[in-house]
C-alpha cells in the first residue's frame, strides 16, 4: 500500500462498510497475554476535525501492530464521497444499532429515560453547588413497565440508557496490566441512544468493533476509565470483547498537554511547511516506547521490525518538536540517496524554482534534472527541507547575483587579476571539479596575489559566486555551479573591475 508516503494519505484508507454486514456470530481467538489468531485493528478518528499529532501516533501504533503480526489495519470514518457509497450500507448500520439497543432494553440491560433536559440541567447545577461530580440519578430505571408504555404511547421524548452494574470484573490491559474501574460508583447510567434516535459513541463504538471483527483496540489512555463501561456492554450483548491496550498520552517536552488550539500540532501544517511524513512518524515513535532500539532515522519497515508491544511503558511520551528539523534533515538525506525518491524531489524543486524566480532564472539549464540532482547531493545533510533551496540563502544556485563595482572595490584592488586567475584555473580543470582539489587550488591562488589576504580573497570569490557574505564553502559553491557558470560570473567580475 501507499501508507504513510504522503501526509494527506498518511493512513491506509481501507473502507470496510461491507464488514458491518458480516455474520454476527463469527468470532476471533483473542488472548490478553499474547497476540494470537487473526489480528484486526482500527483507527477511528472523527471526520469533524483535522488529524493532529496525537491521532497520528495512535494510527501509527495500530498500523505497526497490524503489520508486525500479519494483520489488517482499518481506517474507520464517515465517507461523504458518493462514488464510494455502498447501496444500503447506511440503512444497514442504522438497523444494527437499533437492533442492539432494543436487545439491551429487552434483556433489561437498558431502559427508556424520559427525563427532560431541564431536569438534567437542575441535577447538574445542584451537584456543582454541593461540590459533587454531576451524574444522572438513574431515576427512570425504576419506572414500571406500564409507566414506560404509557409515556411511549403519548410520544414523550426519550433516550435509552444503559444500566450500569456494580462490581465489574477487572480486565487485563496490554499496556497497563490488570485494571479496574467500578464505573457505577462514580457515573450515572449513560445514554446509548439519543432523543433524535442516533447512538452515542459508546454504543456505536462497540457495535462497529464487533461487526468489523476487531481483535485488538489500541487507543489513548484517556479511554482507559471507559473500558469497564464498554466491557459491560459487550457482556450484556453476549459478545466477546477485543483485547484492549491503552497508549500513554503524547505530551509536550515540558509535560504539558498537546492542545488542538495549537495550530502547529495539526498534520496539515507540517505538510505545508515541508516536513516529510517519515520524519513525523520517526519523531512520534522516538519520543515514546515499544521498540527494541531508540534512534533517529528509522523508516516504516524498520519501525515494524523493531516493534515490541511488551516494551510500551505507561508513562507519558514527551515529544520535543524543536528536534523535528533534525529528523527531517536525516530523512531528507535518505530520500536524496534513493534514486526514485530523488527524482520526485527534483520534480518538486523544478516547480518551486519556477514559482520563486519566475523572471530571474539565469537560464533554463538550472531546471535540468542533472543540475538539480547535483545541488541536492551537495547540500544533503545540511538542509532540513527542499524549500530551503529556494530561500534567499540559496538563490545564487538559480539566479545570477547582482553585485556592484563599489562592492568589488571595497574588498580589493586586485579583483581583475584574481578573476583572471580563477578563469585560468577553471579552464585548466575543465569539467573535473572536486571540493578538496579546489580548496588546495584556492590556497595556491592566494599566494599569487600580492596585496590581497586569503580572507579577503574568499570574500571576493563568495561575493562573485553568490552575492552573499555567508553560505557553503567557496569550493563547494564552485563545484555546485559548474565550470560554465563559474566562468560566466567571473567574466562579469572582470568587467566590473575594469570600470571600478
Amino acid at each position: 500500500s501507499q501508507t504513510f508516503t504522503k501526509l494527506h494519505t498518511m493512513l491506509f484508507t481501507r473502507r470496510c462498510v461491507q464488514c458491518l454486514t458480516a455474520v454476527r456470530n463469527r468470532q476471533v481467538i483473542r488472548c490478553c497475554s499474547a497476540v494470537q489468531g487473526e489480528v484486526r485493528v482500527r483507527f477511528a478518528p472523527s471526520p469533524t476535525g483535522f488529524l493532529h499529532l496525537g491521532g497520528l501516533r495512535t494510527a501509527l501504533y495500530n498500523y505497526i501492530f497490524a503489520k508486525k503480526y500479519g494483520g489488517s489495519f482499518i481506517l474507520r470514518l464517515e465517507d461523504t464521497d458518493q462514488s464510494r457509497l455502498v447501496p444500503g450500507a447506511a440503512e444497514s448500520i442504522e438497523d444494527m444499532l437499533e437492533w442492539a439497543a432494543k436487545q439491551l432494553v429487552e434483556s433489561n440491560h437498558a431502559y427508556y429515560c424520559f427525563c427532560s433536559s431541564q431536569r438534567l440541567d437542575l441535577l447538574k447545577k445542584e451537584a456543582l453547588r454541593s461540590g459533587q461530580t454531576p451524574r444522572y440519578d438513574n431515576r427512570c430505571r425504576h419506572l414500571k413497565a406500564e409507566q414506560v408504555q404509557e409515556k411511549l404511547a403519548q410520544g414523550v421524548p426519550h433516550v435509552i440508557r444503559f444500566r450500569l452494574e456494580e462490581g465489574v470484573e477487572p480486565f487485563q490491559d496490554l499496556i497497563f496490566g490488570r485494571n479496574h474501574h467500578d464505573v457505577a460508583q462514580v457515573e450515572g447510567d449513560p445514554v446509548v441512544i439519543k432523543a433524535d434516535g442516533f447512538p452515542t459513541y459508546h454504543l456505536a463504538n462497540i457495535v462497529d468493533d464487533h461487526y468489523m471483527r476487531i481483535s485488538h483496540v489500541l487507543r489513548g489512555s484517556e479511554w482507559l476509565i471507559s473500558t469497564s463501561k464498554h466491557l459491560l456492554m459487550y457482556r450484556a450483548l453476549g459478545w466477546q470483547p477485543p483485547t484492549f491496550g491503552h497508549l500513554p498520552l503524547l505530551m509536550n517536552k515540558d509535560g504539558s498537554k498537546l492542545s488542538k488550539r495549537q495550530g502547529d500540532i495539526f498534520i496539515q501544517s507540517y505538510q505545508r511547511d515541508g516536513v516529510l511524513p517519515e520524519a513525523l512518524l520517526d519523531i512520534t515513535t522516538n519520543c515514546g516506547s515499544g521498540f527494541n532500539t531508540n534512534r533517529i532515522g528509522r523508516r516504516i519497515d524498520e519501525l515494524i521490525s523493531e516493534f515490541n508491544p511488551a516494551k510500551i511503558t505507561t508513562h507519558s511520551a514527551l515529544i520535543d518538536l524543536e528536534k523535528l528539523p533534525e529528523f527531517n534533515r536525516i530523512h531528507l538525506q535518505h530520500r536524496i540517496e534513493d534514486e526514485e525518491q530523488c527524482r520526485l524531489l527534483i520534480k518538486d524543486l523544478q516547480e518551486r524554482i519556477q514559482q520563486a524566480f519566475t523572471t530571474e532564472i539565469q537560464d533554463r539549464d538550472v531546471l535540468h534534472e542533472d543540475y538539480i540532482r547535483r545541488m541536492l547531493h551537495f547540500r544533503k545533510g545540511h538542509i532540513s527541507s527542499p524549500k530551503e533551496l529556494v530561500s534567499p540563502a540559496y538563490s545564487y544556485l538559480w539566479v545570477r547575483p547582482s553585485i556592484s563595482s563599489q562592492q568589488v572595490a571595497s574588498i580589493t584592488a586586485e579583483a581583475h587579476h584574481i578573476a583572471s586567475l580563477v578563469l585560468k584555473l577553471i579552464a585548466e580543470r575543465g569539467e573535473e571539479l572536486a571540493v578538496d582539489r579546489l580548496n588546495r587550488d584556492l590556497k595556491t591562488l592566494a599566494k599569487q596575489t600580492k596585496a590581497t589576504k586569503y580572507r579577503e580573497l574568499m570574500k571576493l570569490l563568495r561575493l562573485t559566486l553568490s552575492g552573499l557574505q555567508q553560505g557553503p564553502s567557496v569550493a563547494e559553491m564552485m563545484v555546485s555551479l559548474g565550470p560554465a557558470e563559474i566562468s560566466h560570473r567571473f567574466k562579469k567580475l572582470v568587467l566590473l573591475s575594469e570600470t571600478s
